[in-house]
């Protein structure tokens, strides 16, 4: 796992904002990702190695809950205050669900993967003595 350099670590950059703005934990300058979802091996501007960081499922599945709740209270309110037509609600809701959960999810990686890097959390091992 990466060893943070502490006297560099850009404190007024948290790890979570850091991840929001999809940047370096370290420094809160270089890119986190060098595409949508794929994370950047390392930063360009401090060069933390990036390479071993995973966030597995989790941002998928927090970002379908918050977006699909949303997603779920807009729609009875709607549905209670207007009484549209079905197709008012499919047509509003299921893209609205989808594009959330896509605009979403690329802010929420970067958190996980800036929180789990700035915590230097490796993945669990077993010893076999």
């Amino acid at each position: 796992m990466p060893k943070l350099n502490q006297e560099k670590f850009n404190y007024e950059a948290s790890p979570f904002w850091s991840g929001l703005r999809c940047r370096c934990p370290q420094c809160g300058k270089g890119k986190l990702f060098k595409s949508y979802l794929k994370l950047a091996p390392s930063c360009t501007n401090c060069g933390l190695d990036m390479s071993s960081a995973e966030d597995a499922d989790g941002p998928a599945a927090f970002g379908t809950l918050f977006v699909g709740l949303l997603v779920a209270f807009s729609a009875l309110v709607v549905e209670v205050k207007f009484s549209p037509p079905t197709w008012v609600h499919l047509s509003m809701w299921i893209p609205l669900a989808i594009f959330g959960t896509l605009g979403i999810l690329q802010p929420l990686k970067g958190v996980f993967v800036a929180i789990q890097l700035s915590h230097e959390a490796i993945e669990g091992t077993q010893d076999n003595e």
